[in-house]
């Protein structure tokens, strides 16, 4: 049986101690270490859908991200200063993670959100998964260095997986294994 604690900290991820000399001491702590990672609640889809509308040409719909929380889907936005700036679902099932999606407002990228969402769900399906999977566009080819940098490798090449201006467009397939 886990702990109070332990479940809190499913919750929210964040240290106060930064917050704090953040307003005493502005240049002390960098905007990566504001950063904070909570469990997504329905509130937060009007942020969520903003940014999936702005990273893609074929968004999900809310009812997508409403299925993940019925299906018990781990769920995680990324907050700077009280504003959603990214997002993580993760499915677990049967020895294996899956992170079904991961997005960061396109005005927010390129400051560590990505890296720290998705060493967030890794550290998370660590001990609950045995491997981490993950499909990205060919032409995403920043997420692709991020996931290589993180240790996953290509498995193989789904067919068509994404729709895309003029038809489908392939998945490549990632992996990680978890020791």
């Amino acid at each position: 049986m886990r702990g109070l604690v332990d479940k809190i900290k499913d919750f929210v991820l964040y240290d106060a101690d930064k917050e704090f000399y953040a307003k005493v001491f502005p240049d002390s702590v960098t905007k990566k270490d504001l950063m904070r990672l909570r469990t997504m609640t329905h509130a937060d889809l009007p942020a969520v859908m903003t940014i999936e509308r702005k990273n893609y040409a074929f968004p999900w719909g809310e009812d997508i991200f409403k299925d993940c929380f019925k299906a018990g889907y781990r769920c995680w936005v990324c907050e700077t200063q009280g504003k959603v700036v990214g997002y993580s679902l993760l499915s677990l099932a049967v020895g294996e993670a899956h992170i079904l999606n991961i997005s960061v407002d396109p005005d927010e990228q390129g400051q560590g959100i990505g890296r720290k969402m998705m060493e967030n769900a890794i550290d998370y399906a660590r001990g609950r998964a045995e491997t981490v999977f993950l499909e990205v566009r060919p032409s995403n080819a920043a997420a692709i260095a991020l996931y290589e940098d993180l240790g996953f490798n290509e498995i193989g090449i789904r067919k068509g997986y994404y729709p895309a201006e003029n038809g489908r467009e392939d998945a490549i397939m990632l992996a990680l294994q978890l020791f």
